[in-house]
This record gives C-alpha cells, sequence and structure tokens, in this order.
C-alpha cells in the first residue's frame, strides 16, 4: 500500500494538470472522508466513471474489484492517513505555486449533472485557451458537423508555380451548352444525403464528423458502371453532392449549399479516379446561383494530378476548353440557376485528380504553417501566437500579435497598430494565399520587415470562419449566415469569431491608435485586385486621406492591383460587414482587400490567371504600401493626395458636364458629392444571409405567432357592439 501510494504522490506533482484536479478534488471532499452527507446525494464513483468516461489512474482501478464501491472506509482511512503524515511535505511542494493555491479557492472545475434523479458530478472540459501547436504533439484534427461524413484520408497538395504564365480561355462563340437531363435520364454515380439543408441547424461537432461507419459515396447503379468516374469531395474544404453520368463520358455535378441553408453554391473542390488518358471528359455544374461569372471572361477551373505532383513536382494548373457559363432552363419553380460547363483531358491513366475552383488553403494547411512559425526559434521571439477563441463547431480561431520585443513600457506604449484579417468567407481561398505572403514577409528577416515589427503591433487573424473552410462552404457559418454581414451582433455565442475579433479591435482602441484595418477577400465577378473603403467626408481634415493607401498600392503592384476598381460608397446593406463596423470605432484607414479568382487585365501580366506566388506578393506589396504610408517623410503621402484631388475634379467636372449642369470653376471638388462618381461595391448580396442564425429562427417564428392580439380602438369597439345588437334584434324579430 505504501509503494501503491508513494507513486500516487509522485503522479501527484509530475503532472501539473493532474495535480491541481486531484488538490481540487480533494479540496471538495472527494478523496476523504468529509462532507458524507453530502456525498451520499450523489449517484456511485463506478456509475460517475461508466456514464461520463471518467477513468481514475491506473493504481486505483487494478486493485478495484468491478463490482466493489470504488472506495471503501479501509481504502479511506489509509489515505487520509498518509495524507496527515505527508501533509507538511505536501504543503511545501504546493506553496511554491501562488495561482494554484488561488486557484483551489476559485475552482469551477466541478459541474452537476442529473441522472435518474441523482446528482452526478463530473469535470468541466478544458478551455484550452493557449492550446497552440508546438513539436511536442500532432496538430489539432478538425472538428465536423455530426452530420458530415468525413473519410480518413489526408489531402495534402504541393506548392507550384508554372513556368510560363496561365492565359485566359479565348472563346470562339461556338461553345456548347449542354441540355440538363439529370438522374431520370442518367446514371447517380456519386451521393452525399443531404442532411444540413435550410430548416436543420448545427446542434454538436466531433472530430472525424459522424459517428457511424461511412458508407460510399461513389455508387455503381446496376453493375454496368465498370468505367466510370470515381468521384469523391468528403475530405477537408471539399465540395461535390452528386455525379450524374449522363453520357458515356459526360457527367452532371451538382453542388452542396453552404451548411444549413439552400443557397450560396460556388466554390467546388472534388477527387476524380478511375479515368483514361486522351478521352475528352466533359463536366457541367448544373446549380450555380450568381447571374455572372469570371468564367464567362476566360478564366479556368484547376486541376492537380497526383502523379504529376509525384514524378515531376507539378502542381495546380489551369486545364480546360469549351468553357461556357450560362442559364439554365428551370422547369420547377424557385430562383434562376446557372450552369458551368467545360471539356478536359486527363494526363494519365488510373491517376487520381482533384478540380478547385480556386487554389485550396484548408485550415489543417493553415495550423501547419503555424506550427512552423511557432517552433521557429527567431520568429517565435516576436510573432506570439494564442487562441482568440473558439468556432461553434470548437476550431480554434487564432491571433498573431507580432510586433519586436521593446526595452521599456513607454516604447511598447507608443507604438500605433495595424489589424489584419481573412477567410471570413471560407470559399474565397484566395485571400489565405495573400494572408500567407504578408506573414511570409512580416515574419523574414529583410529591414523592411523588421521596420515594420519596430514601428507598429500587428493583431493578425489569418481565418475567421474555419468551420466553414473545413466543411466546404462558400460563403456562411455554421451558424448558416454571413459573418461578414454579423459584426454588429450581440449574439456572442452564436457568431463567436467575429463577436471576439470586433472585442479585440475595441480594447486595442481605447490602448492605442489602429491606424488601418484591413479584411482580405476573394472576387467572383471581377479580375484584378482592388479595395472598398469607407468615405470619411463627415471629417474635412481627413478629405480623400482614404483613397491614399489603395492608390500607393496600385503604383506598387501596377501590373496587379486596379485602383480605378476601388470604391469607398458606404451603402445601408453592407453596415454589419467588418469594414465598416471598424470604420465606425474610429479606424479611419478601414478596408476590404479583393482578389480575383481569375487573373490580371493589366501591364506585362494582363491576360493571365494569377498563381499562388502572385496572391503571395500581394501580401508583400501590402506591408511595402504600409511603410510608405506611414513613412515620417510626407512626401509620397501629399504627392498621392494631390494626384487623388486633380483627378477627382477632372472626373467631377466630366460627370457634371454629362449631366448637363452648370461648372463653377471658383467652386472646390468638396462642394459636390464624391457619390455621384461610384455605384455600389458590386459585392455579394448576402442580404438573405443575414439576421438570426439557423437555430434561432424557429424559435423567433413560435415567438411571432404567441404575440398578443392587437387591442381594438373604442370606435372599433363600439362598432362591433352596434353590430352585434343588430344581429340580436334581427333574431327576435324572426
Amino acid at each position: 500500500m505504501i509503494c501503491c501510494t508513494t507513486t500516487f504522490l509522485q503522479q501527484l506533482f509530475d503532472d501539473p494538470y493532474e495535480s491541481f484536479m486531484r488538490q481540487h478534488l480533494q479540496h471538495y471532499g472527494y478523496f476523504t472522508d468529509q462532507n458524507r452527507a453530502y456525498n451520499e446525494n450523489f449517484v456511485p464513483m463506478q456509475s460517475w466513471e461508466r456514464n461520463h468516461g471518467y477513468l481514475l489512474p491506473s493504481e486505483y482501478q487494478e486493485n478495484q474489484d468491478p463490482d466493489s464501491e470504488p472506495f471503501t472506509s479501509e481504502h479511506k482511512k489509509l489515505n487520509c492517513d498518509f495524507l496527515k503524515k505527508h501533509s507538511h511535505q505536501i504543503h511545501q511542494r504546493m506553496s511554491d505555486s501562488f495561482a494554484l493555491e488561488k486557484a483551489l479557492i476559485t475552482t469551477r472545475q466541478l459541474v452537476v449533472d442529473f441522472l435518474e434523479g441523482k446528482q452526478v458530478p463530473r469535470l468541466r472540459e478544458p478551455r484550452s485557451l493557449y492550446a497552440v501547436p508546438t513539436t511536442k504533439g500532432p496538430l489539432q484534427p478538425p472538428r465536423w458537423p455530426i452530420e458530415c461524413e468525413v473519410i480518413k484520408e489526408e489531402i495534402h497538395h504541393i506548392d507550384w508555380v508554372p513556368s510560363e504564365p496561365e492565359k485566359f480561355y479565348q472563346s470562339s462563340g461556338q461553345e456548347r451548352t449542354p441540355q440538363i437531363v439529370g438522374e431520370e435520364k442518367g446514371s447517380v454515380v456519386y451521393y452525399i444525403n443531404p442532411e444540413t439543408t435550410k430548416g436543420s441547424y448545427f446542434t454538436c461537432s466531433r472530430v472525424g464528423g459522424c459517428r457511424y461507419r461511412i458508407k460510399p459515396a461513389a455508387s455503381i447503379v446496376n453493375g454496368k458502371e465498370e468505367d466510370a468516374l470515381l468521384f469523391e469531395s468528403r475530405f477537408e474544404s471539399g465540395n461535390l453532392q452528386k455525379a450524374v453520368r449522363t453520357g458515356r463520358h459526360d457527367y452532371e455535378l451538382t453542388l452542396q449549399t453552404d451548411l444549413y441553408t439552400n443557397k450560396h453554391t460556388q466554390w467546388f473542390y472534388f477527387r476524380v479516379q478511375n479515368m483514361k488518358a486522351g478521352v475528352t471528359y466533359r463536366f457541367t455544374i448544373v446549380n450555380l446561383m450568381k447571374p455572372n461569372s469570371l468564367y464567362n471572361m476566360g478564366m479556368k477551373p484547376l486541376l492537380y494530378s497526383k502523379k504529376e505532383a509525384l514524378n515531376w513536382q507539378i502542381g495546380w494548373k489551369r486545364m480546360g476548353s469549351d468553357i461556357r457559363y450560362y442559364k439554365k432552363m428551370n422547369t420547377e419553380e424557385g430562383p434562376a440557376l446557372y450552369s458551368l460547363t467545360w471539356t478536359c483531358q486527363f494526363p494519365h491513366d488510373d491517376d487520381t485528380c482533384y478540380f478547385a475552383h480556386c487554389y485550396p488553403y484548408t485550415y489543417s494547411d493553415l495550423q501547419r504553417y503555424l506550427l512552423s512559425v511557432a517552433n521557429d526559434t527567431v520568429q517565435s521571439q516576436f510573432c506570439k501566437l494564442r487562441v482568440l477563441c473558439r468556432s461553434l463547431a470548437g476550431n480554434m480561431v487564432y491571433l498573431l500579435t507580432i510586433t519586436s520585443p521593446s526595452q521599456s513600457p513607454e516604447v511598447t506604449a507608443a507604438k500605433k497598430a495595424v489589424v489584419i484579417t481573412a477567410r471570413v468567407h471560407p470559399g474565397e481561398t484566395n485571400g489565405s494565399w495573400m494572408m500567407q505572403g504578408f506573414l511570409d514577409f512580416l515574419l523574414s528577416d529583410s529591414p523592411d520587415a523588421k521596420l515594420l515589427r519596430d514601428t507598429f503591433i500587428f493583431k493578425v487573424v489569418p481565418m475567421l470562419n474555419p468551420d466553414g473552410v473545413i466543411v466546404g462552404n462558400y460563403r456562411c457559418s455554421l451558424a448558416g449566415r454571413d459573418l461578414n454581414r454579423s459584426y454588429k451582433t450581440l449574439l456572442k455565442d452564436s457568431f463567436p469569431c467575429v463577436w471576439h475579433t470586433r472585442n479585440m479591435v475595441k480594447r486595442l482602441l481605447e490602448e492605442r491608435e489602429v491606424v488601418l484595418y484591413c479584411d482580405f477577400h476573394g472576387h467572383s465577378r471581377k479580375n484584378n485586385v482592388f479595395m472598398y473603403g469607407c468615405n470619411n467626408k463627415s471629417n474635412p481634415a481627413l478629405w480623400l486621406h482614404e483613397r491614399v493607401f489603395p492608390l500607393m498600392l496600385s503604383k506598387n503592384a501596377a501590373d496587379k492591383f486596379s485602383f480605378k476598381s476601388c470604391k469607398f460608397k458606404i451603402q445601408k446593406s453592407k453596415e454589419g460587414t467588418g469594414r465598416i463596423v471598424m470604420w465606425k470605432m474610429g479606424i479611419a484607414n478601414s478596408y476590404t482587400m479583393e482578389s480575383t479568382f481569375s487573373g490580371s487585365t493589366l501591364g506585362r501580366k494582363k491576360g493571365t490567371h494569377f498563381t499562388t506566388q502572385d496572391l503571395k506578393s500581394l501580401g508583400y506589396h501590402f506591408c511595402d504600401t504600409l511603410l510608405d504610408f506611414c513613412d515620417p517623410d510626407s512626401s509620397k503621402f501629399m504627392k498621392c493626395l494631390s494626384e487623388l484631388h486633380e483627378t477627382i475634379q477632372q472626373e467631377l467636372r466630366l460627370k457634371l458636364e454629362k449631366l448637363g449642369k452648370e461648372v463653377n470653376l471658383d467652386a472646390t471638388f468638396s462642394d459636390y458629392s464624391l457619390s455621384e462618381l461610384e455605384s455600389s461595391t458590386s459585392g455579394s448580396n448576402s442580404s438573405e444571409s443575414d439576421g438570426l442564425p439557423a437555430h434561432l429562427l424557429n424559435v423567433a417564428e413560435k415567438l411571432q405567432q404567441k404575440k398578443k392580439k392587437r387591442l381594438k380602438t373604442r370606435k372599433e369597439r363600439n362598432k362591433l357592439r352596434e353590430v352585434c345588437l343588430s344581429k340580436q334584434e334581427e333574431k327576435l324579430q324572426e
């Protein structure tokens, strides 16, 4: 018994968490003879273990008869005698940690549930606020909604840049528009049962998704489809719901809508196997929802060959011909749907290939990148990785604080802040590639990077919507809502990612000036890269200042960034976006940076697709522009401001002349409204994705139905009384 107890003492102090929990439970009397009457209200320890998965160390389990009580009075007495005998040693070891003693006093780690009328104590789940990746353990596995089927195979792609620019597809005007025949005249070769459509809502999650064993989704109908392609999308960020074989080499594809909604079909990413080289296959996506697309402007889908990656280190490349985006002829009621069709030839027989809308960047990709940063002895000195919050599914939302260590508190207090975020829309993977380029430069040993770290404190949230990224959504979170319309929300538990981001910025503003905020996005209908900002027209001292940073960026990245595409109009429908909410909180330079899914129409890159290297270079240029924008020598700033004055004056005069209005040469451009020069930001219409999260919609409808009827006015009551009296008189006369 002494040997067993010595082992117990060793474990008690060697593992900090075990030490804390043991002392915590002893504090409440679960391992002593204290509070006997109180403990009698609880179910036996054996039931506790069996029902809640709580296991004691092996020393106790091995010495227990399965049918006996966990602690006999003899065990309790020996344990108490031992603790009394070694109380001085225990107290000495415990007194070394004031924080632990304080935690014991204020601890709330025990939660009481009720089972069969009795109270069942259990341990509260650890918060893991600082559970950051380290070399000591594996990556935090993604958590999926329990409705999702997930294959065990991990998907990973190499990053590769083609040696030659990939040109836009040149339309001949003769592209086919295949008639959609559906599964009535075709064979379903792949199907995922949609259990997360509109009307359902997120309940819980687990690593690996559904609890039951998943079935093969690539089905062979009647055993006659031996040469059919095999599809798969049940992996991280994958999106394909159904594939129907309509011809020998023709397939109609249906995308999965964002979970718990019936809309937002844009992002696709799926695997294809069992192909033959040299054969022309046609793929047609049949349920897209946007009326226009970059596919009508020369954009090609992306193809990845596993054999080419293994043998020749070739990664994602643009592929496809006979590409057309067109409106589908609807035979059923509902919103208008659009189709994308293309043909391609696979490079090898029996290869494993992937198609995607844009270069995939998964939650696991981010974790691998952050793991390398956390384990770099140099970068970890000025980049502190923390967990901002957990998402609805329990995935970690990371926050990076990047700045040079200061020699004094005064130097730290004098630093201004910069806030950068990305991937609030999960299908806009180009935002993550720009973010990686930004971090690569900022964490490098470049003199300019060091100057930025010496000058600013950077707060970076590289992935705002990890749940949506994991499940392959295009726009929404698991609340079934667009997070970039929810920055004003008070529903912390429903929208934790944006709520905590806004709260973090609010605290930051109380400490120091935030010189710039920018959210990285992707755009599905415009080429090039551009920004949306906010007019500072209410403050004459800052007139046109919000346009200086985008203009500088257009000069630093002239072949990628288009200043003419930038907009600074504040629309009422966009008031819930991060850009406008941060601007109203006091950040004058608040932007959304939008990168096309396609490529550039500018300079030497005109007519070519963006590569991952191009997207990452936007991150480099962003850092370079930040140095120009905040340069103590304001000559560049003033030169850009003067250029803006002249440009705006010319545009206003042309606009007024076109409208037939008199042009007053003595008036300045500030006498006129700049809104006349700008259209809307032409972003995606997410007004239907605003409002309450999916799980509260049914509750709201029930509450609406239970509302009391409006009380009638006296005039209405008198009129009703007269009608009733007249009816009674008629009955009496009869």
